[in-house]
């Protein structure tokens, strides 16, 4: 899997994947902004992600998914790296025949067992660095 990020201007920056999906990333002030932050996009992922294993469970349990959203909110550190110290999954589901337990069950476990993006917001970085003249 590889993304290729470039620069477009001091505070935005555009993710392509080889089938040519595009992804705006913004880092300007709030009243200013056409895109989410790299953390905005991180805590979309990983909603996104969940979101994606649990509807296909319940899907496979021949449940009723009417609508499905998912609100992430994640606190950050205050000093450098502001990465993310907690982060919170609200799952709201409109189903007629899914029931709180199971709910909550698969809930948990698309958000921890099966959700590669939170499997990997612990993994192992490498890093590579070249200048073009």
């Amino acid at each position: 899997m590889k993304t290729t990020t470039t620069l477009l201007g001091d505070y935005e920056f555009e993710a392509v994947n080889p089938n040519g999906n595009r992804v705006h990333i913004d880092m300007r002030a709030a009243e200013e902004k056409k895109g989410q932050s790299p953390t905005e996009l991180l805590l979309s992922a990983l909603a996104g992600c969940a979101s994606v294993d649990l509807v296909q469970m319940l899907k496979k349990r021949r449940r009723t998914v009417n609508n499905l959203t998912v609100e992430a909110e994640g606190q950050r550190r205050d000093e450098h790296p502001r990465g993310f110290t907690h982060i919170k999954l609200h799952f709201k589901l409109n189903s007629p025949d899914v029931k709180q337990e199971e709910f909550e069950k698969l809930g948990h476990l698309a958000a921890t067992k099966y959700c590669s993006v939170a499997g990997s917001l612990s993994a192992e970085m490498d890093h590579e660095f070249t200048i073009l003249r």
